[in-house]
């Protein structure tokens, strides 16, 4: 059926429950602008978008308008090395010196791969100053965190590698390939699969992605020195938004760079279509990842208090993606795997459901934000009344 305005789009008989909350969304919870897919066995079932795309102008959020969205990134990068797995090119237990001999400095070189998709590795945060320049020119982050002693003895504990995770998993993508992980994921995934996703935007598309706005005052937690220095890279921008309340991924430089722990732009239709393809057949293209990349995928890795960061929220951690985590981060069940964003973003997959499922929006929100959750539960009901 086809939504009234504000929302646009359209959902499958049986999906009405996910149009109504995105529609609440609007009304009830405070979102600007927003857009929602779900995929089930291959086939779109669900594409809603509603609101502005930035109220500076009045641009209407359209059909393909992306956004960035933050820490999904780190899901599309381990959707990657999972790709690079089955394709015997990549060892998620072997040292990460078998690839990027550099890294192995001051005992570093005991971590596997896996740690470094785990936020088992240490390097949460950076000690060498970095200006926003350096962030974006990839090399000097790489030098900085081939010369980094990890903040604790490796595989003992874990906190969330906010930005880092990209470098380190990127730069062991582009070890193996030969290519930036943002190109990598173009060429490998993106193109063949047709996505409005990118990690590093053409200039081309600039003119269509959403103005992200910053979360409301006193939405976030306050964080712990380590954790600040992580987020902003030693400072090299604000996270998320800066004194005058520009958030800094907004600048075309950045999402140019594709910063590749947080800097991906995508609809949400190219996330949930990402992950309806690592899962089941999408148009042909044949299930990207195979039962055994999702049971190794699945397998709770960390969880419980981190080193550093804000309280322990009850999330499960898997090799490179959040896990189903009840009352935390619900998703549909075990053989879910995804990523959060920053300021409310939610994609995953799941092969049981075969479902891959993304909420994007602009305006971002901050602790108790139950946007995407009240999304997710919807579509749990839904897919609770179809027949098997």
């Amino acid at each position: 059926m086809t939504t009234p305005a504000p929302v646009h789009g359209d959902a499958d008989e049986g999906f009405g429950p996910v149009v109504d909350v995105f529609r609440d969304n609007f009304t009830a919870r405070g979102d600007v602008g927003a857009a929602v897919a779900l995929y089930v066995r291959g086939r779109k079932v669900v594409d809603l978008y509603g609101g502005l795309a930035d109220p500076r102008s009045g641009r209407r959020w359209a059909a393909d308008t992306p956004a960035v969205v933050f820490s999904c990134t780190k899901g599309i990068l381990a959707v990657c090395a999972y790709l690079l797995v089955q394709q015997g090119r990549l060892d998620l237990d072997a040292p990460v010196t078998r690839y990027w001999p550099e890294f192995g400095q001051h005992g570093k070189d005991v971590i596997p791969v896996r740690w470094l998709l785990t936020h088992q590795a240490g390097l949460p945060a950076l000690d060498r100053p970095l200006t926003r320049a350096d962030v974006v020119a990839w090399t000097p982050v790489i030098e900085a965190i081939e010369a980094q002693p990890p903040l604790w003895p490796p595989g003992t504990a874990h906190s969330y590698h906010a930005m880092t995770y990209g470098w380190l998993v990127g730069e062991v993508i582009r070890r193996v390939t030969g290519q930036l992980p943002g190109a990598f994921f173009r060429a490998a995934l993106a193109d063949p699969l047709g996505l409005r996703t990118w990690i590093g935007l053409p200039d081309a598309e600039r003119a269509a992605v959403a103005w992200m706005l910053a979360p409301p005052a006193g939405a976030l937690p306050a964080l712990d020195p380590v954790a600040e220095r992580g987020l902003t890279m030693n400072g090299a921008y604000a996270f998320p938004a800066d004194d005058e309340g520009l958030v800094s991924f907004n600048d075309p430089v950045i999402q140019a760079a594709g910063i590749p722990g947080a800097g991906a732009v995508s609809t949400a239709e190219g996330l949930a279509r990402l992950y309806a393809a690592a899962v089941s057949d999408v148009d042909g293209s044949g299930r990207l990842l195979t039962a055994a990349s999702v049971d190794d995928a699945t397998t709770p890795r960390v969880w419980g208090q981190q080193r550093y960061g804000p309280p322990d929220e009850g999330q499960r951690w898997g090799t490179g993606f959040l896990l189903d985590s009840p009352p935390a981060r619900p998703l549909l069940g075990a053989r879910s795997f995804g990523h959060d964003g920053a300021g409310g973003h939610v994609a995953f997959g799941d092969d049981a459901h075969e479902v891959g499922f993304a909420y994007v929006v602009n305006q971002m929100g901050g602790v108790a934000d139950e946007r995407g959750d009240r999304l997710v539960a919807a579509v749990r009901r839904c897919l609770a009344g179809r027949p098997a």
